[in-house]
C-alpha cells in the first residue's frame, strides 16, 4: 500500500493506531483466522474484535470472507497488505511544474504475447484464456488486467511538453506481478522497460500474487489467479534511471529523445532473461490500487 500525508488516508492512520489491531494484523500475516479464534488469541470478546477488523477493512488492510469449513460457514479475516510506503510532501515536489498522463493498461499500440495470457475487464474476461488472439478484440481497451509469460506490450504516450519548456525528470508509476499457473508467491519475473526502444532498466518481480483477493480485483475474479502486484515506480533523470529509488541503469533523460511528439512504452518479459516468469498488470478495477499506467513528465 502506497500513502500520503492527506485526509485521505485518515482511515489506515487511525487502524495502525491501536496495539490491538497490530496485534491482530501479526496473527493475520501467519494465517487467516475467524473473529472467534482471533477473540482466543488475544483475550478479548468478539464483539470487541469485530469492531478492531471493521476498522482494519475501512482501511483497506483486513478484508473478511466467508467459507464453509468442515460443513459450516466461517467468516476468515484475510490480510491485504504485504507492505505500507509513506509518501510525505517535500517543498521541492510542491514547487516542480509537470505534464500529467494516465494510460488504461488495455490502449496497448502493439503486443507480442504468449500463453499463459489473457486479458479481462472489471466486469468480464475477453474471449477466452491463452489464446493471443484476443488481445485484439476491441474491447481490450477497457480492460483492467493482462498478462502473458513472453513478449510485451507497447504503448504511445503523447508529449505535451511545449518548446519553451526544458526537461528535467520523468516518472512512470504502475502495479505489476509475475505470471505463475495459478498463483505463486515465489515466482521470479525479470520484467524490462524500454522507452522510445532503448532499454531503461529491469525489475524482478518476487511472485504472483493470490494469497487474498486484491483490495479493487472484482468479486467474480477467481481466487485461482492472481489478485495484486507491487507497485513501481520508474524514475528517469539527467544521471541515469531508477526504480524505486535504486539505480538500474545509465540511461539518462537527455539519451531518449524526449522532446518527439510522442513516446513508445515498452513492459517486457524477454525470452532470454534469466527469470522467465511473465507479468501481470493491473489497472483500474483491479488489484491493491486501480491505476492506469501513470506517466509524469516534470520540467523547468
Amino acid at each position: 500500500m502506497k500513502i500520503d500525508i492527506s485526509e485521505k488516508w485518515l482511515p489506515v492512520y487511525e487502524a495502525l493506531s491501536s496495539n490491538v489491531r497490530i496485534k491482530i494484523i501479526n496473527l493475520l500475516a501467519t494465517e487467516a483466522l475467524n473473529i472467534k479464534q482471533l477473540a482466543q488469541e488475544l483475550g478479548l470478546s468478539s464483539a470487541i474484535v469485530t469492531m478492531h477488523v471493521k476498522k482494519l477493512e475501512k482501511a483497506g488492510i483486513v478484508h473478511s470472507e466467508r467459507k464453509s469449513i468442515n460443513g459450516a460457514v466461517q467468516k476468515l479475516c484475510f490480510l491485504d497488505v504485504d507492505s505500507l510506503e509513506i509518501q510525505f510532501p517535500s517543498k521541492q515536489a510542491k514547487t516542480r511544474s509537470y505534464h500529467e498522463f494516465s494510460m488504461p493498461i488495455g490502449h496497448y499500440s502493439n503486443f507480442v504475447v504468449t500463453a499463459t495470457c489473457g486479458i479481462a475487464t472489471p466486469e468480464k474476461v475477453i474471449g477466452e484464456f491463452d489464446d493471443p488472439r484476443y488481445f485484439l478484440e476491441p474491447d481490450r481497451v477497457n480492460a483492467g488486467i493482462l498478462w502473458f509469460t513472453e513478449g510485451y506490450v507497447e504503448y504511445k504516450i503523447p508529449n505535451f511538453l511545449l518548446s519553451v519548456q526544458q526537461p528535467e525528470e520523468l516518472e512512470i508509476s504502475m502495479e505489476l506481478g509475475s505470471e505463475a499457473p495459478g498463483i505463486n508467491s515465489n515466482w521470479p519475473s525479470d520484467i524490462t522497460f524500454f522507452l522510445n526502444e532503448k532499454k531503461v532498466g529491469q525489475w524482478t518481480s518476487p511472485g504472483d500474487y493470490g494469497n487474498s483477493r486484491g483490495r479493487y480485483t472484482p468479486d467474480w475474479w477467481s481466487l485461482q489467479v492472481g489478485q495484486y502486484g507491487l507497485y513501481k515506480s520508474i524514475r528517469i533523470t539527467q544521471d541515469g534511471s531508477y526504480i524505486d529509488g535504486t539505480k538500474v541503469s545509465d540511461t539518462a533523460l537527455s539519451s531518449l529523445d524526449i522532446r518527439q511528439k510522442y513516446w513508445t512504452f515498452k513492459i517486457a518479459v524477454l525470452p532470454d532473461s534469466q527469470n522467465v516468469g511473465g507479468v501481470t498488470i493491473f489497472g483500474k478495477g483491479f488489484g491493491n490500487y486501480s491505476r492506469d499506467i501513470l506517466f509524469k513528465l516534470y520540467y523547468i
